[in-house]
């Protein structure tokens, strides 16, 4: 795997105490090296994940900020940040990689899904969370994730009982799941093969979710 060198960020934390264009068009040269190191990186996670998955594309993210409609005017983001996308209709969730001093960390999961795919997965678990209770339980999933994280209503969502056992995870508006990793760690010339581990420790929940995504609550097949 690629190796991100610690100089990379060095120019991040640099960047953010210098967010500005005309700093920023004076190092473009020196960025521009940063990035190539960092696409990189992201080649080869994706080339070691299309041995797990099976992966459409990465995208690299810009380094240039929307500042239409942000309180926030600085131009530039100070991180790095790729993302994952898995192919067909039929393959659910996405994987995500932010890079940052002293803030680095991998994400998966459903960040924003619409309402109808919400309105499915809460009918699901409504009906039934065994299969994912132990899908969470898994000891390779806990190891590398934690347990499931996301924003989450303060009441039953409408058309709910309040009072169902499965209160919950039916609460839930996001599935994701996010790790950490030190500066150390982003150095260490195994850090892809970490991200690429993790990633694939996180399959078995993509697969039940895709899977309730794709059928109705009699399992028939909705594609």
């Amino acid at each position: 795997m690629s190796t991100l060198q610690p100089s990379s960020f060095e120019f991040l934390k640099d960047l953010a105490q210098n967010n500005n264009k005309a700093w920023f068009e004076g190092q473009k040269s020196v960025f521009k090296e940063h990035q190539d190191n960092f696409k990189a990186l992201v080649q080869e996670v994706k080339v070691g994940m299309e041995h797990k998955d099976q992966i459409e594309k990465s995208k690299v993210f810009r380094i240039y900020r929307d500042v239409r409609f942000s309180k926030d005017k600085t131009p530039y983001k100070s991180h790095l940040a790729a993302s994952f996308t898995r192919m067909g209709a039929e393959r659910r969730g996405g994987y995500y990689l932010h890079l940052k001093p002293g803030e680095s960390f991998i994400a998966v999961g459903f960040w924003a899904p619409n309402k109808e795919d919400i309105f499915r997965i809460r009918k699901e678990f409504e009906m039934d969370i065994t299969e994912l209770e132990e899908i969470l339980s898994d000891t390779r999933l806990k190891k590398a994730w934690g347990s499931l994280q996301g924003e989450q209503l303060k009441t039953a969502p409408k058309g709910f009982d309040r009072d169902h056992p499965n209160i919950e995870y039916l609460r839930y508006k996001q599935f994701i799941f996010t790790r950490k990793f030190t500066d150390k760690e982003v150095f260490s010339p195994n850090f892809g093969d970490k991200v690429v581990d993790s990633y694939e420790a996180i399959r078995p929940f993509f697969d039940y979710m895709s899977d309730v995504l794709t059928t109705n609550l009699n399992g028939e097949s909705l594609l």
